[in-house]
Parts: C-alpha cells; sequence; structure tokens
C-alpha cells in the first residue's frame, strides 16, 4: 500500500512546532497526490491547511495502541516525533525513566529518587531474558552478565551522556548489579572495595556546574574482573579527559573538586589541623565561581565517607594529610621567575604578573593531574587480584557529545572521543542486524548510513587538525592564532566538514554527527602542551590522550558492547518534566536517531507468527482459519492484506515488516472490529425498537380489546329482552339435565368401586393374617433357639475360659520346675521330676474333674483338706511315697511352708475367680446390648412392614380413584347401564394391577434397602463376635493339651481311681513344687510379663545406629505402612535406655553423634526436597518426645497412665532440647529455600504469563526484538505446572508425617513467594498491567485457592498472603475515571502501598483501541487521598521474607511399648527391653 493512501480521514500527522518541536494533528479530509495543503485540526480545536510537499508529507502518528512502547524501534512509524512522543508518553504519564531503542538503553534523569534499584529488583532481574520485564539499567546489566557467562567474551557497557544526565549514578547501578549478582565466596570483599572506588573518584573528579550539581569531570573505564566462575575477583580503572583547568578556573555559579570543599568544611577536625586550612570563601581557586556550597550537600559529612572509602580500600593511603616538604624561598623565586638556558649562557629572566599566574595555575593543575593519577593507581593496586582473570565487564562512563555557547579544547576533546565511540556503534548496529537477517534466512541488502569516518579523518589523518596542533606546540614561538590560520588555510573550501565562521577570526566549525560546533582556538596550545617550567617541576610526557583513545577503542572492538544513552529532560533540574526542545537536542547528538533512522530503512517491525495469529485472527476468513499450519496461514493473510510483497519478509520464526505497514494493520484491524460493532449497534438498536415497537403494538391491541368489549356489552343490552330469557331458560334445563346424568353415573360407579374394594380388601387382609402368623410361630421358634444358643454359647465361654487358665498355670509350673531341675544340682534327683509330670496330670484331672463334676459337696472338698492334713502331720508317710530317704527335719519344714503357701494360692485363685467372673458378666452386658440391637432391628422392621401395609392402602386408595377418572373418561354418558361397567371392568383391573405392580416395585426396593442395613448390622454382630472368639483362640495348642489330659483323665476316673487318691496326689505335687520355687528363689530372677519402652544397646554400636538409622535410611522404604516419625521414636527409646541405666557419659555420647547425624544428613542432602521434609519431621517428633517424656508438667498432660510410667528418671535434657529446636528451625529454613528453588521458575510463567481463559488475551504483541544472546531457554510453564508442584510438596510431607501445623506454615510461605514473585513482576512488566490480565490473575487465584480448599488448608492463613496480588487485580479490572473510582480504590486496596498503587496506575496499557489510559489527573487525585497513609514507600515486595516458624507440642499417642522395629532398618542388634 503507498504511503500517500494513508492520509485519510481521521488518521492523525505531526507538524513542526516551535515550543514543542512537534504537534499532533486530525486529518480532517482525505488527501489525493498532488494536493497543495493537507486539512488537518490541531488538538486545540484550530482547524489549519498545512501547506505540503508531495514529496515529502508530514510524519504519521502511530495508533494509540503501540504508543508507550517498551523499544522505539517497535513503532510502525520511525521518525523524530513518533520517539520524542513515545519517550513523553513513558516518562510524563507512565514515570518510566527507561526505554529502549534496539540496542540502546535510554535512560532519562527523573532528579527524583525512585524505589527501583533495591536489592528486591536486582533479584527480580537476575535471570531474566532482556526484554522479558520492563526496561531497565539492571536489565542491560544482566544481558552483559549472561553474554559473558554463556560465550566467554568479554563484555562493554558504554554509558554516555551529557552534564547532568546522570552518567555515573548509572555507571554506579551496574557495578551494584554485578557486586550482588556475582558474590564471591571469598573474605576478600572484593565487591565493596568495587563499589567503594565511586566515592572516592567522585571527590576528587566531580564538580558543580550549572548543568549538574554532581558532574563527572573526566572520563572513567572500569573492568570488573571474574574467575572461571564469574564471581569478582577484582577490578581495575582507567581514566581520560581530566578536566585539569577547572583546578584554576570555574565559571559563574560552578565549583573546583568537591575534595577541596570537603577538606575545607572538615578544616577543624584534628586530622586536618596541621594543613592549615580554612573555610572555602577564603581561597582563590575555590571561590572562583561565586558558589561553595551546593543545596542539600554536606561536605563535611562527604568527607567522612570518602575517609571511610578510602580506609576500605587501602588503610596507608593518607595522601590528603600530607604537606608539599618544599622550600619557601626557592619555591617563590621561580613562580616568578624563568631559567632560559643557551648555548653560551644560562639566563634568568623575571616574568611578568600575568606569567607568574599563569606559570602558578599550570603548576597547580600538574599537582592536581598527577595527584589524581596517583589516587587512580593506589585504587587499582587496592582492587588488584592474585588470581588470573577470566572474563571482565568494562563500564564506561564518559561525556556524551557536547556543545556550549564557548567550546574550547577539553569540547573538542570530548567530541572527538564521542566521533569515535559513534563509529564503533555504528558498525555494531550493523553486525546485530546481520545477524538478525542470517539467522531468520531473510536477504541481506545494504542500507545507507551516516558514515562519520571524514570527520575522524579530518581530526586524526595525516595534517589534520591534531596533527597541526601538536606541529604548533613544538615551535618555540608557536601561537593559537598561528594554529588557527592553519587551519584556515588547509581545510577552509577544501573539507566540507570544516568552516570559517564569518563574523570571527578566532574560531573554526567542524560538522560533527550530531551538531555543528563552533570551537574558539584560545587556550588550545597551552592545554595541548600542559606547560610547566622544568625549574619548578620535572617536564612530565606530553599527554597521552590520542594513544589512551586508541587503547580504548581496541579494548571496546574486542568486547560485546551494551550502550546506555543518558538525557537530560531540563535545564531546571524539575522531576518528570519534559523539555521537548533539550530532549531532540540530546536524542539527535547521541545516535538515538539515527538507529532510528537505519531501522527505519530495513524492517523495524518484527512479529513472531503466534504473535501475529494472535491479534490478526480478526482479519482471517473461516477458509483461512480451518488450516492447521499458523505459519501458512498468516503468509496467506499478509499476502491478501498487503500487495506489495515487498513491504514484509517471512523469517523462520518471525514475520519482517517496514515501517508503517503494522500502522496499516492495525488500521484495517480497527476498520474489522469498528465494522463488528456498527454491526452490533445495528442489532442492538434494532432489537430494542423492535421490542419497543411490540410494546405500543400490544398497548394498541389492549385498548381495542377493551373498545371492542365494551362495544359488544352496548350491542348485547340493545338485544331483546326476550330472546335472552330463552337464553337462560334453555341453559338451566341443560344445567338441570347434566347434573340428572352425572348423579346416575357416579351411583353406577359408587356401587363398582364398593364392590371392588370389599373383594380386595378381604384378601389382603387374609393374607396379612397368614403371613403375621407365620412370623409370630418364627419369632417363638427364634426365642427358644436364641435362648439355648446364648446358654451353649456361656458355658462354652465359661469352658475355655477355665481350660486357658488352667492351660497357662501348668505352663508356669512347667518352667518353674524346669529350671529348678537344671539348677538345683544334689538336692532333687530325676524321681523328682518324673513325679513332678505325674502330679502335674494329677491336677489337670483335678480341674478336669471339677468342670465334670461341679456337683462336688463340700465335704468331699474337706475330705481332700483332711487327708493332706494326715500329709502333713504324718510326714514319714509322704516321704515313703516318695522314696526320698532320711529327709524328715526337712520335710516337717516344707510341710509349714506349703500350708502357708496353699492359702497364699487359695487368695489368689479366688481373686482370679472373680475377676473371671467380672469378665464374664461383661461379656454377658455385651451379649445383652447386642440383642437389644437386634430386638431394635426387628422393631424397625416390624415399623416398616407396618408402613409397607399403610403405602398398599394408599395404593388402593389411589387404584379406586384413577378407576373412576378411567371411567368417566371412557364412557361418560352410560348412564344406568351396569354391563357397560361390567364391560370396561376386566380394562380397568389391568391398568390398576400395572399401577399396583410398579408401586409394589418401589416399595420392595425400599424394603431392600432397609434389609440391606439389617444385614450390614448382623455382619458388624458376627465380626464383633468373630472377634471374640479369636481372643478366646489365642493359643490352640494349649487347649489342645487340656483336651488330651482331660481325655486321659477321664479313663483313669472311669478305672475307679478315688478322689481322695486324686486329692493326695495333688498336695504331694503341690509339696514338690513348692520346695522346688524355694530352692531356686534366690538364683532366678523375676520374668518381665510385657515390654517397657527401650531398646538395649552398647555403647559401641552408637555408630551402626546412625549409620543404619540415619545416614543410609531412605525415606521411600520408611513411610509406607510405618508410624510417623518412627526412627525419632527408636531413638528415644535408646535414650531411654540411657537414662534407666542413669549413665550419664553413655547418654550425652548419643545424643551428641544424633544431633551430628542428623546435620550430617541434612548437609549432604541439602537439595533433596524428600530428604529434608523427612528429617524435618523426625527432627520435629524426636522433640516432642523429649518433651513429652521429660516429666513436666505441661507436657505430661495429655499423656496416658503408661506413657507417665515411661517418663525419663535420671537426667534433665532441656539443653540438648534447646540445640535440636535450633537444628530444627535450619532444617525448616532450608526445606523452604529448596521448595522455593523448585517452585520459583515456575510462578511468572504460569500465574501471569500463560493465558487459561478462552477468547481473552491479557497481552498485545509488541514487536520487540530480543538481543540475538537472549536465547528462550525456559520450560513452559502452566498454572497446571505450579498445582502439580504444590501437591507433590503436600503429598510428601503428609508421607513423610509431617505436622499438620508445619505443613500449614510451609504451604503459607509458598504462598507468600508465589503472590510476591507475582506481583513483582506485575510491578516491573508494563505489558502486563491490563484489565484482561487482571482477570486471568484473579482466575488462577482462584485455582491457587480452590487447591486450598482441596487439601482442606483454608485455615492456614495461605490465602491472605495473596491479598495483596488479590487487590492489585482488581486494580487493573476496576473501573479508573471518576472521584468515586479514586474513592473506591483508596477503601478497597488496603494491602497495597501507595506506591505499589500509583505505579499499577501509572503501568495501565490498553491492549485494545477501545480501551482508554489512566489519566495524570486521575493518578494524582488517588496519590492525594493516599497522602494521609503512613505505609513503606517500597514498591518491591521482600521475596526472601520469611515467616517466623513455630514448633507447636503434640504429643505422640503411639505407646512405646508397641513400637517395633522393621527389618529394613537392620538395627537387629538392638534388643527391645
Amino acid at each position: 500500500m503507498a504511503l500517500a493512501e494513508l492520509y485519510t480521514q481521521y488518521n492523525r500527522v505531526w507538524i513542526p512546532d516551535n515550543e514543542e518541536v512537534w504537534q499532533s494533528a486530525e486529518i480532517t479530509k482525505n488527501y489525493k497526490a498532488g494536493d497543495r495543503f493537507l486539512h488537518v485540526q490541531l488538538e486545540d480545536g484550530t482547524e489549519l491547511n498545512y501547506p505540503v510537499d508531495p514529496a515529502a508529507l508530514p510524519p504519521l502518528r502511530n495508533p494509540d495502541i503501540l504508543v508507550g512502547e517498551n523499544d522505539l524501534t517497535a513503532l510502525s512509524y520511525l521518525h523524530e516525533p513518533a520517539v520524542l512522543h513515545n519517550l513523553k508518553v513513558r516518562f510524563v504519564e507512565s514515570k518510566l525513566i527507561y526505554t529502549y531503542s534496539g540496542i540502546i538503553l535510554v535512560a532519562i534523569n527523573p532528579y527524583k529518587q525512585l524505589p527501583i534499584y533495591g536489592d528486591a529488583i536486582i533479584h527480580a532481574y537476575s535471570g531474566q531474558n532482556m526484554g522479558d520485564m520492563d526496561p531497565h539499567i539492571f536489565a542491560v546489566a544482566e544481558e552483559a552478565y549472561k553474554q559473558m557467562a554463556r560465550n566467554n567474551k568479554n563484555q562493554s557497557i558504554i554509558v554516555s551522556g551529557e552534564s547532568g544526565a546522570g552518567k555515573t549514578v548509572s555507571a554506579r547501578y551496574t557495578m551494584r548489579y554485578f557486586a550482588t549478582v556475582s558474590k564471591s565466596s571469598s573474605n576478600a570483599h572484593v565487591e565493596d572495595k568495587v563499589l567503594a572506588s565511586n566515592p572516592i573518584t567522585e571527590a576528587v573528579g566531580n564538580a558543580k556546574t550549572t548543568r549538574n550539581d554532581n558532574s563527572s569531570r573526566f572520563g572513567k573505564y572500569t573492568e570488573i574482573s571474574f574467575d572461571q566462575r564469574y564471581q569478582i575477583i577484582g577490578a581495575n580503572m582507567r581514566t581520560y579527559l581530566l578536566e585539569k583547568s577547572r583546578v584554576v578556573f570555574q565559571s559563574e555559579n560552578e565549583r573546583n573538586y568537591h575534595i577541596f570543599y570537603q577538606l575545607c568544611a572538615s578544616a577543624v577536625q584534628p586530622e586536618f589541623k596541621h594543613l592549615k586550612l580554612g573555610s572555602a570563601e577564603e581561597f582563590n581557586y575555590t571561590r572562583m565561581g561565586g558558589c561553595t556550597e551546593i543545596e542539600g550537600v554536606d561536605d563535611r559529612e562527604n568527607m567522612v565517607e570518602t575517609q571511610k572509602t578510602f580506609g576500605l580500600l587501602d588503610k596507608h593511603l593518607n595522601i590528603f594529610c600530607e604537606l608539599l616538604d618544599l622550600n619557601c624561598d626557592k619555591m617563590a623565586q621561580w613562580l616568578c621567575h624563568r631559567k632560559i638556558i643557551t648555548t653560551s649562557e644560562t639566563v634568568i629572566k623575571p616574568m611578568t604578573r600575568t606569567q607568574a599566574v599563569n606559570a602558578r595555575d599550570a603548576l597547580a593543575k600538574k599537582i592536581y593531574s598527577h595527584l589524581f593519577d596517583f589516587i587512580v593507581e593506589r585504587i587499582n593496586q587496592a582492587l588488584q587480584f592474585p588470581g588470573k582473570q577470566h572474563t571482565f565487564i568494562g563500564v564506561l562512563d564518559i561525556y556524551g557529545f557536547e556543545t556550549f555557547d564557548v567550546n574550547s579544547f577539553e569540547q573538542f576533546c570530548i567530541n572527538y572521543a564521542n566521533e569515535k565511540l559513534q563509529q564503533q556503534f555504528n558498525l555494531h548496529v550493523f553486525k546485530l542486524e546481520q545477524e538478525e537477517y542470517m539467522k531468520e534466512d531473510i536477504p541481506w541488502t545494504l542500507i545507507d548510513f551516516y558514515d562519520n569516518q571524514p570527520v575522524i579523518d579530518l581530526i586524526e589523518a595525516k595534517m589534520g587538525i591534531l596533527e597541526l596542533l601538536d606541529e604548533e606546540c613544538l615551535l618555540p614561538h608557536g601561537t593559537d592564532e598561528n594554529w588557527l590560520q592553519k587551519l584556515y588555510n588547509n581545510f577552509v573550501n577544501k573539507n566540507a566538514l570544516f568552516e570559517k565562521p564569518r563574523m570571527s577570526n578566532t574560531s573554526f566549525i567542524i560538522q560533527h554527527f550530531a551538531d555543528k560546533v563552533e570551537y574558539k582556538c584560545e587556550g588550545f596550545l597551552e592545554k595541548n602542551r600542559d606547560t610547566v617550567h622544568e625549574v619548578l617541576i620535572e617536564i612530565l610526557k606530553e599527554s597521552k590522550f590520542r594513544s589512551s583513545l586508541s587503547l580504548l577503542m581496541m579494548t571496546l572492538n574486542a568486547t560485546t558492547p551494551h550502550y546506555v544513552r543518558c538525557i537530560k529532560p531540563n535545564d531546571e533540574k524539575l522531576p518528570f518534566e519534559f523539555d521537548s526542545k533539550r530532549v531532540a537536542q540530546q536524542l539527535r547528538a547521541c545516535g538515538v536517531l539515527e538507529t532510528i533512522r537505519i531501522s527505519a530503512q530495513s524492517y523495524p517491525s518484527r512479529w513472531t507468527y503466534i504473535e501475529f495469529f494472535s491479534r490478526y485472527s480478526i482479519l482471517m476468513t473461516q477458509q483461512e482459519l480451518s488450516l492447521n499450519d499458523k505459519k501458512q496461514i498468516c503468509k496467506i493473510v499478509l499476502q491478501r492484506l498487503i500487495q506489495d510483497h515487498n513491504q514484509y519478509q517471512f523469517g523462520r520464526t518471525k514475520i519482517f515488516f517496514r515501517a508503517g505497514q503494522v500502522a496499516y494493520l492495525e488500521k484495517l484491524r480497527s476498520d474489522k472490529l469498528r465494522h463488528a460493532c456498527i454491526m452490533i449497534q445495528k442489532s442492538v438498536r434494532g432489537w430494542l425498537q423492535r421490542k419497543k415497537f411490540l410494546r405500543i403494538k400490544q398497548a394498541a391491541i389492549l385498548i381495542q380489546q377493551y373498545f371492542r368489549g365494551q362495544r359488544t356489552v352496548r350491542y348485547l343490552r340493545l338485544i331483546n329482552e326476550l330472546l335472552v330469557r330463552e337464553t337462560w331458560a334453555a341453559i338451566t334445563i341443560q344445567k338441570y339435565c347434566r347434573g340428572y346424568l352425572v348423579r346416575r353415573l357416579c351411583q353406577l360407579i359408587h356401587v363398582a368401586a364398593v364392590t371392588i374394594q370389599a373383594y380386595t380388601r378381604g384378601f389382603l387382609a387374609r393374607k396379612k393374617y397368614r403371613k403375621m402368623l407365620q412370623e409370630h410361630k418364627a419369632v417363638i421358634l427364634q426365642k427358644y433357639a436364641r435362648a439355648w444358643l446364648a446358654r451353649r454359647r456361656f458355658q462354652n465361654i465359661r469352658r475355655f475360659v477355665l481350660n486357658i487358665q488352667l492351660s497357662y498355670r501348668v505352663q508356669q509350673l512347667q518352667k518353674k520346675i524346669e529350671e529348678q531341675v537344671r539348677d538345683t544340682s544334689q538336692f532333687i534327683c530325676t524321681n523328682f521330676f518324673m513325679i513332678s509330670l505325674l502330679f502335674r496330670v494329677l491336677m489337670l484331672n483335678r480341674g478336669l474333674c471339677e468342670l465334670q463334676y461341679p456337683y462336688l459337696t463340700r465335704q468331699e472338698n474337706m475330705s481332700g483338706i483332711e487327708s493332706f492334713v494326715i500329709i502333713k502331720t504324718k510326714p514319714k508317710s509322704a516321704l515313703s511315697l516318695l522314696n526320698v530317704g532320711k529327709q524328715q527335719y526337712l520335710f516337717i519344714v516344707l510341710f509349714r511352708i506349703l500350708e502357708k503357701n496353699f492359702q497364699n494360692q487359695k487368695q489368689d485363685y479366688e481373686k482370679e475367680i472373680e475377676l473371671l467372673k467380672g469378665e464374664i458378666k461383661i461379656l454377658k452386658e455385651e451379649k445383652t446390648q447386642l440383642q437389644h440391637q437386634i430386638q431394635q432391628e426387628i422393631v424397625i422392621q416390624d415399623g416398616l412392614k407396618i408402613e409397607v401395609g399403610q403405602l398398599t392402602k394408599q395404593a388402593q386408595v389411589k387404584y379406586d380413584a384413577t378407576l373412576f377418572s378411567l371411567y368417566i373418561k371412557l364412557d361418560p354418558w352410560h348412564g344406568g347401564c351396569t354391563t357397560s361397567a361390567m364391560f370396561f371392568l376386566p380394562f380397568f383391573n389391568r391398568v390398576l394391577e400395572s399401577h399396583f405392580q410398579s408401586q409394589k416395585e418401589v416399595y420392595e426396593k425400599e424394603i431392600e434397602g432397609l434389609n440391606f442395613k439389617v444385614e450390614h448390622l448382623s455382619q458388624d454382630i458376627n465380626h464383633l463376635q468373630k472377634l471374640f472368639r479369636e481372643e478366646n483362640d489365642i493359643n490352640d495348642g494349649i487347649r489342645l493339651e487340656v483336651s488330651r489330659l482331660t481325655s486321659e483323665n477321664l479313663v483313669r476316673s472311669k478305672c475307679g481311681k478315688g478322689k481322695y487318691v486324686f486329692v493326695t496326689y495333688l498336695a504331694i505335687y503341690l509339696l514338690v513344687t513348692v520346695c522346688l520355687c524355694l530352692t531356686a528363689e534366690a538364683h532366678a530372677p523375676a520374668l518381665s510379663k510385657e515390654y517397657v519402652g527401650m531398646m538395649e544397646y552398647k555403647k559401641e554400636d552408637e555408630d551402626r545406629i546412625i549409620q543404619n538409622l540415619i545416614l543410609d535410611l531412605k525415606p521411600r522404604g520408611v513411610v509406607v505402612n510405618m508410624i510417623p516419625g518412627l526412627p525419632a521414636h527408636i531413638l528415644f527409646m535408646c535414650v531411654r535406655y540411657a537414662d534407666y541405666l542413669n549413665d550419664a557419659d553413655m547418654l550425652k555420647s548419643f545424643m551428641n553423634v544424633t544431633i551430628d547425624g542428623i546435620k550430617q544428613v541434612v548437609k549432604e542432602h541439602s537439595e533433596d526436597f524428600e530428604m529434608l521434609s523427612f528429617w524435618l519431621s523426625n527432627t520435629y517428633y524426636f522433640l516432642n518426645c523429649l518433651k513429652q517424656y521429660s516429666g513436666e508438667e505441661e507436657f505430661m498432660k495429655g499423656n496416658t497412665p503408661r506413657q507417665n510410667k515411661n517418663c525419663l528418671k535420671h537426667f534433665d535434657l532441656s539443653e540438648y532440647r534447646q540445640i535440636l529446636s535450633d537444628l530444627a528451625i535450619r532444617i525448616y529454613h532450608q526445606f523452604i529455600i529448596v521448595m522455593e528453588n523448585n517452585i520459583q521458575p515456575m510462578i511468572v510463567p504460569g500465574m501471569l504469563e500463560y493465558e487459561s481463559l478462552q477468547g481473552i488475551s491479557g497481552l498485545k504483541p509488541t514487536g520487540f526484538r530480543k538481543r540475538s544472546s537472549s536465547i528462550d531457554d525456559t520450560d513452559t510453564y502452566t498454572m497446571t505446572s505450579i498445582l502439580q508442584q504444590l501437591s507433590y510438596f503436600y503429598s510428601t510431607m503428609c508421607q513423610n508425617g509431617l505436622d499438620s501445623e508445619l505443613l500449614k506454615q510451609a504451604v503459607k510461605q509458598l504462598f507468600f513467594l508465589i503472590g510476591a514473585i507475582t506481583l513483582n513482576s506485575l510491578f516491573l512488566r508494563k505489558d502486563m498491567c491490563s484489565c484482561r490480565k487482571g482477570m486471568q490473575i484473579r482466575c488462577n487465584i482462584s485455582f491457587l485457592e480452590e487447591w486450598l480448599k482441596d487439601k482442606n488448608l483454608q485455615n492456614s492463613s495461605a490465602k491472605e498472603t495473596l491479598e495483596p496480588l488479590s487487590q492489585a487485580a482488581w486494580l487493573l479490572q476496576v473501573k479508573k475515571i471518576t472521584d468515586d473510582d479514586a474513592k473506591e480504590i483508596c477503601e478497597h486496596c488496603t494491602s497495597l502501598s501507595t506506591v505499589q498503587i500509583v505505579k499499577i496506575l501509572n503501568s495501565y496499557t490498553p491492549i485494545d483501541d477501545f480501551e482508554k489510559r489512566v489519566t495524570p489527573s486521575f493518578v494524582r487525585k488517588v496519590q492525594a487521598m493516599l497522602n494521609n497513609r503512613e505505609d513503606a514507600p517500597q514498591l518491591m515486595l521482600d521475596t526472601k521474607y520469611l515467616f517466623q516458624v513455630t514448633f507447636p507440642f503434640t504429643p505422640s499417642p503411639h505407646a512405646l511399648e508397641m513400637i517395633q522395629v522393621p527389618s529394613s532398618f537392620k538395627l537387629g542388634f538392638l534388643t527391645r527391653v
């Protein structure tokens, strides 16, 4: 499309303006080729016929959607007014000071402190690709650092601009960024030293000028050296173009170098008294400019800061406190005299006053120059490093192009250096352009650009300006006038870049790349010579400016350059005031507009295929959209929309557009949207009109209805009265006739219905009676059967209980006998053992007899006791039975003991019987409860049966009603005909049967459900009974043995063995048993009956315990089917054993090795989330065990009585509890860091960049051209990725048994990180601040809230940490126009600070032409309402902030005595006590 075709109505252009440089105007009439005027309307409403040249039409204005771009080269129309307007919108309205212009970062000095340079901002830009976030000096520094690390190539950052533009501050921020992101691991604090060099160099090299209070009067190139790990190891500084003339001369309202005023302000300090200093007004060199103080600057405090930094760099640097040790007389003589040496003699010649002053000034300049060089040299010595430099990043802080009313030698050198830098910049720009074209497979065509090599040749070539200057300086009587005359002779009318002023014979003009500059020749020779008489000081080497500049250019050419152009927005230093004239002048001078011009000649707008498809899919047809290949769709659409194929090029990943084509596409898109809006408006308006018409039509019809009704009424009144009476008479007759017929029909139906009901109810009553009779009989049978089963179950239970008791006692006695047999060597022989076995059988026989013959009377028992007494009183007969020999005395004693022991055992047996009775009673009660439950279920069933009956009756009633209705419908006029009713009766029966059958199925389903509940309860009862039976069948072997012995005893009892013999044998057996027990009592310890919750170990096994239980333990093998904190419980059981032994050394050693083991495993797996989670959980449980069993009352409240018995007895471990608490906090912090490191890369892509809402795009394609080195190597993360990662964290923490309170605190910390990083990125990404992006953020927040609800973590306070982000999303969506909107914003955004609210409002970016920007007046209005708030002025949230962690005490419910050690732990050498 031809450019002239874009000059149509409603489009806007830029026309020149004397005040604002350019002003906007809207075209009011389409322009036609050949027209001499362009009809426009200015923004103030003025109509204007602007004369135009058809060959040079006014530049077109970009659509509003493209205004405010981060990169100037992304603008569709690339020219000076577009650049100027874009910068002004960003600077004034959005308060953004940084803007990209291709590879240049344009930095506008805000003359105000901004909260965008904190450590949080540095961390936000660290690791990001250039262009992913808003332009920033940190983005350039990060790009240089990343390219250095990726390509192992040295980098340079060239910071330039005129005085007061902020060069020094920008260079300082770049060095601060490198010092922050590349912290070295050494203790040398190299980063601090690098940063400390800035205050020193600023003190001795900066001064107040009319344009800047802290103007750098020298150029500085700082090389920051890095090792192979890309950590700072040192630095080196080179300086250029020190303005030595400032030492002896300052213009009005300017100052000398800061250091002089700092020294004068500190004259009263003890360390400076010997310098005999006074106030700055007393010295000629400091008062010459008439300004000795700077508003808001304290020179004394600055001197203290300078001293501190000197001490940090080199403690021996004290050059400012030394006086020159000179002979005053000789110095006075040679300042006023001059020595002239000839071949024959030496002549001392007095100098005039002027010559003496010049000599004095030359000496002062030379001294200060050497002093400056000496300071820089000592700084470099302090920054030296012993290792080898791997790479470096150089930061060049140098003057930009300068032009003043009077320009001298200094400006000439500065502009010469800028010519060299501009040439290097042009070559680099073309190199990058060529790389981009080759990367995208686009043919490279040579672009015409301004080549400043002729200017450089004019200055530095053979017989150029500098060579002629050096030649004149070598002449004894060389003067500025002679040198100027040579320039006139050589270059006037011979070189187009050199001119002679018309009105001056002491100046010359050079056409630089930026502008024409007139230089005054006065002082050129003197400044170039830097003359100092050799008698005063040795003549130094002549200026190395050209050689040092050549070295600088060689260094820059060997590195990858990055450019920062600092712009001064106004000369009054007012914050955020934009002087278009001054800015335009600097843009021309710093090469930004040249870059724009070069870009405009090629293909400046570059969009990816995805961006193009997303933006311009509205211009595509359905047929084109049906294709699957989006790249092919874009090609087809472009070929259809833009006929001239030279206006775009298809690359591999991008589409390249020439200037103006994107604006044309935007116009087509706007026209399409406008047409769609018109269609929507047309349809809506038509619908509204139709709706209005229908309402009118309905009203008209209603009026007509009422009118016609009234007319009909009037007509009827005119009808003959007779006709009316006849009509009513007919109606009356019909009424009575129809009533008679209906009554007859109703009577017939009533008779039929009563007959059917009688037969049906009789049938149902008989059926119900039979069923009730059967159920009654079944209940009687069940009653007797259940009673019999209950009695039998009770007898079996009692028999089993007695058998188990008897078997257990038999085993206990058998064990005691066996032990006595082994330990007793001579007293008891083998016969005793055989007898004991015999009497064991007899005892079992007695027990069996007691069970088999419960009718044994008390007299029989007494007879057994009497036989026992006989044995006691007649020991000889008893001994004869035993065939022991001569043991009379011993058995007498044993009999007495036996009598006493018998009584004790009798009491024990009686107690056991009482206990058994209690247990039987409990069992009976449980049986009663179960029976009661069964009875309740039976009652419920009966109730259900009653309900079924009632429902059946209701169904019958419905059946009758249905029959009647059907009859009425089918035969309404067969009144009185019984045969007709009988005819339809079978049909009615079938209908009712089907209806009844469906109702019956419903009721049967309900009954089945109730029966299922009854069966379920029955299963529960059976399960309880089964458990009871399992309790009774613990030892099958014992029961079998008792059964066997019982059967043998029955056989013996049938053979005729009497009960007295049985009792006698039993007494003898008891006698022997007591004897054996008493004999072994002193030798065998009492056997423990249960575990006590301790682990026995040996001290030499400590290392094995730590190795197997801590160091080698894998979490995934522990967490499955085991109690939480199992290793911690085992460790505490070992602690209990050491406490039980009362061994302090053993306990201390074990606690120390345990804590060291946990520290070691955490250190070795410091990045393993599962391991950290596992040992955080176990450390927490170990700490809780130490508290729970400490014996302190506050920790024993939740313990069981058994747990209270397990408390530590001898030692207080509160000191170790504190150590473990500190260790747990350390593990928790590392645990949080690992989670944050894992989830942090997902946050911005998932929360901000990913778009899950269908049909809503929160971004507009910008066409930003990323650096070729800014490779997008990050994975594509979505919101699902974040939720999956959170679920992984949650499941792992749960599997490892992490306490719920700790889990909630960890989730809260993660949600705070998600909210903080997302909000910080939102602050730094203007392209994300849109209404649709706010909707997407709110949607993502709802996903997180749903995740919390799903995990039952609503009360973890995690949701509250997302409140700032939620309010920011709301702020993006809310209306921002009226005062009420401003008030609502202030009331709602309570979690956002004033700075943050203003930042979001300023950054709000419409993504469509139909949205409006937030006006500066509205922002000021909101800011005024928020002035009363007392909140922090910081912009960014601290993503490193950690909430205070608390470890709540939760007693362990697990009994220590029940804990078993799995074989997988390999702790077989431990023994449960």
